[in-house]
């Protein structure tokens, strides 16, 4: 308990627990979006993914426990480290020479807290019904039982263009957080040497392109009548 409270006390702790937490969500990330990219093999296919998951809650809620645990550590920890380094950032520099930080290094707090919301309201849809409710009664028969037709679900949802656009701008503000913060995870962890700054900027990047082209290709398939 007392190294628990060292941690969360120091500026180095919170950015330890800041970056591997972040790093866990990276992966979940990357996870999530390969289960999701089985659409594009069929309703059978997403569907058994999906039945596989709900029908194996030793599995599902301590993940799901998990996720919550490690996204409120990384938000608590990301405010703190804000207010941090605001309260330390002096007035006038003095002519001192200023680098401008990256667009998404000076938005990384902004974007993550829209990601906050859009996760929260991404939940009310797809996992809690409170958003289309009527697609949480479609079902679909499977090894003769009938299990919850994800399928279909997920196309009558980004069937509604307000619904895809809200996804797809999500996308962008969750890609621009990643850009910038897989980069900065390593630098917290100290593995960010000058030898290997350039190729760690790049993979953040590149990821979060990734990530941002294989989430949108789902609502935008959808919308063009490409999975229906």
């Amino acid at each position: 308990m007392k190294t628990l409270k060292l941690i969360f006390l120091s500026s180095l702790g919170r950015k330890y627990v800041m970056a591997i937490s972040g790093a866990l969500l990276f992966l979940f990330v990357i996870g999530h979006m390969l289960g999701n990219l089985q659409i594009f093999l069929g309703k059978d296919f997403l569907n058994a993914y999906a039945h596989f998951l709900k029908a194996t809650p030793e599995l599902l809620w301590p993940a799901r426990i998990g996720l919550l645990v490690l996204a409120i550590l990384h938000i608590v920890t990301a405010v703190q480290l804000a207010i941090e380094n605001r309260r330390a950032r002096p007035l006038a520099y003095d002519g001192t020479k200023i680098y401008a930080a990256s667009f998404a290094a000076q938005a990384i707090l902004f974007s993550g807290l829209v990601v906050l919301a859009f996760i929260v309201y991404h939940l009310l849809h797809f996992t809690f019904g409170k958003i289309q409710p009527e697609a949480l009664t479609y079902t679909v028969m499977y090894k003769g039982e009938p299990i919850h037709d994800v399928y279909k679900m997920m196309v009558m949802g980004f069937s509604n263009p307000w619904i895809s656009a809200i996804y797809l701008i999500c996308m962008g503000l969750l890609c621009l957080h990643l850009s910038h913060g897989v980069s900065s995870l390593f630098q917290s962890l100290g593995w960010k040497t000058n030898a290997y700054r350039n190729a760690i900027d790049k993979f953040a990047k590149i990821s979060a392109l990734i990530i941002f082209l294989g989430n949108c290709a789902i609502p935008v398939a959808i919308l063009l009548g490409l999975v229906k």
